[in-house]
């Protein structure tokens, strides 16, 4: 991954709690949608995004591959949306992604071949955190389990190992999907998942074997889940071990 290929915003504590920032999870989320999604698709398929954020991952994934279908990505935030419609009209991706200042659970009959998301995954108890969109609920899997119950035919998620990844993995079996492929990275805990109450929600899921991590780092990894899919093989088992080694 080209660092250069992403927005450097300015890393300043009033920045940081306005527009999502975190270059390391921005990288790994553009290299999993250059190597799950957009290196399969072709020139007629379309894909929603759920949160755009800045657009930096999305960007930067499409301007290393041949994809010349269109993303239509939603973004509620309005500093964030700005900024990627600035970052989108300076590589000039306008006829490929277009972003939405709109919520997208109020366009759900945008019809689409992949649905692709970093979600929020923030577990604590309310969303009284530096940036309220980020709240995933109280174990963190709130957002992520309602995208899959949307039924996309392919849907690729980013999903952390101490926001009950267990339980999504079961969430997306009982809705049809099969979990057929995945790439993993270790992170460290950032700014947004060391705010005190996001810590206490971590350590009590753990408690309850829903997190998983160590001292210094957690697993993040982008899942590929597809509907109804009878050749693909299910990497289900394989996935729930990796990400609960910690």
């Amino acid at each position: 991954m080209k660092e250069a290929l992403l927005p450097k915003p300015l890393l300043t504590i009033d920045a940081r709690n306005e527009v999502f920032i975190c270059q390391e999870e921005s990288q790994f989320y553009a290299q999993c949608l250059e190597s799950m999604v957009f290196k399969y698709c072709d020139a007629t398929d379309t894909v929603v995004e759920f949160g755009a954020g800045d657009g930096g991952p999305v960007i930067s994934a499409l301007l290393k591959n041949d994809f010349n279908g269109i993303i239509h990505g939603f973004e509620l935030n309005y500093p964030s949306y700005e900024l990627a419609r600035s970052n989108i009209k300076k590589y000039h991706l306008e006829d490929r992604y277009v972003v939405h200042n709109r919520c997208f659970f109020n366009d759900l009959r945008l019809e689409a071949n992949y649905l692709i998301a970093n979600p929020p995954y923030l577990p604590a108890p309310d969303n009284n955190l530096y940036i309220p969109s980020l709240h995933g609920g109280t174990d963190g899997a709130d957002i992520t389990k309602r995208l899959l119950s949307l039924g996309y035919q392919n849907v690729m998620l980013m999903i952390s190992a101490y926001s009950n990844p267990i339980e999504v993995v079961n969430y997306a079996a009982d809705r049809g999907y099969k979990l057929v492929d995945f790439m993993l990275s270790p992170l460290r805990f950032g700014y947004y998942s060391c705010e005190p109450k996001v810590r206490a929600a971590i350590a009590e899921l753990r408690r309850r074997n829903q997190a998983f991590y160590s001292e210094n780092i957690y697993f993040l990894s982008g899942v590929l889940f597809r509907k109804d899919s009878e050749s693909d093989l299910d990497l289900s088992e394989e996935f729930i071990k990796v990400m609960t080694i910690l």
